[in-house]
């Protein structure tokens, strides 16, 4: 039985690598992902807010088994720690040997920001130049790495409610080799409107609950990629974006939970017909990407179980 931590499991999944292996696991036909379970967590007093955990599990038969277990705690950021919190064990599929278990954090971010790179190699304009990515968390510099590695932009910008944690995010990015290979300036965005209405891909990983990025700002072309929402409550961009863009989930069940396309499909805005299809279909080719320079493309990302197999199988080298 193994464990890696975060710097092992980061120093396992270089970007290239990682892209590979999601397009690889999400078409492959012996691998499997039941629904995620959602279970709330309830706040200890009125003061604070109610905590989710989530299971993730998913398999590739004959080969391994993933279990994924996230708790997400809101009110975190306001005493320093991560609102998300994870970690993935690891099963053989031939016979059940519990191989060991990684940190699930550095994991998520990882697979997570890959699979929105994934979306975007189909979505995104070929000549796209100007990146936004809306949110400082975690999820925020690896998502400027990952699209970094599928396009070559010009100019990347970060935007937080808290400026000074936009900063710290370019700082971080800039000290960071990985990142700095790409020779990309990167810097704050200090007016959220004007750098979406500016943007070529705008990538949102939040945990909202009211929209931010706003639909009649989006220039033709544009592709927005959102990532942060998993509840039908949480929510990164508003009608608009839903009604002007041509929109792919990374699946129609999970997909469609969160807020982005809950809440369009509840008012009759969007209709699962019109849902242009899920990652797997990007992969495969059977759904279409972009097909017009012009058209603005929305990718809704809630998180496949089958990224955590990818993912897990490179770290232990499985």
């Amino acid at each position: 039985m193994r464990f890696f931590g975060p710097n092992e499991v980061a120093a396992a999944l270089p970007w290239k690598a990682l892209i590979a292996a999601v397009e690889d696991v999400v078409v492959d036909p012996q691998a499997f992902a039941p629904e995620r379970t959602v279970h709330t967590v309830p706040a200890p007093d009125e003061t604070a807010t109610d905590g989710a955990l989530l299971l993730k599990p998913g398999w590739v038969i004959g080969d391994v088994i993933a279990v994924k277990v996230v708790t997400f705690f809101a009110d975190n950021g306001a005493s320093g720690l991560a609102t998300v919190n994870a970690g993935v064990m690891l099963f053989s599929a031939t016979n059940g040997v519990f191989l060991g278990a990684c940190d699930g954090n550095e994991l998520t971010t990882r697979r997570t920001a890959a699979a929105s790179a994934v979306a975007a190699k189909r979505l995104a304009r070929t000549d796209a130049h100007r990146l936004l990515v809306v949110g400082t968390g975690a999820l925020s510099p690896m998502a400027v790495q990952a699209h970094c590695a599928v396009r070559n932009y010009e100019l990347v910008e970060v935007w937080g409610r808290d400026e000074a944690k936009a900063h710290a995010v370019v700082d971080w990015l800039g000290a960071d080799a990985e990142a700095k290979a790409k020779a990309c300036p990167i810097e704050v965005a200090d007016d959220l409107d004007s750098a979406v209405s500016e943007a070529d891909v705008i990538c949102c990983v939040t945990g909202s609950t009211q929209p931010l990025v706003k639909g009649q700002l989006l220039s033709p072309g544009a592709h927005v990629d959102l990532i942060g929402s998993f509840t039908p409550q949480m929510r990164e961009s508003d009608d608009d974006v839903a009604r002007r863009a041509n929109v792919w989930v990374d699946t129609r069940t999970d997909g469609t939970l969160a807020g982005d396309i809950a809440q369009p499909l509840k008012a009759g805005i969007l209709s699962m017909g019109e849902i242009k299809g899920d990652l797997a279909e990007l992969v495969a080719g059977t759904a279409p990407g972009r097909t017009d320079p012009a058209e603005i493309t929305m990718f809704k990302s809630a998180g496949i179980a089958l990224e955590d197999v990818a993912a897990a199988r490179l770290v232990f080298g499985v």
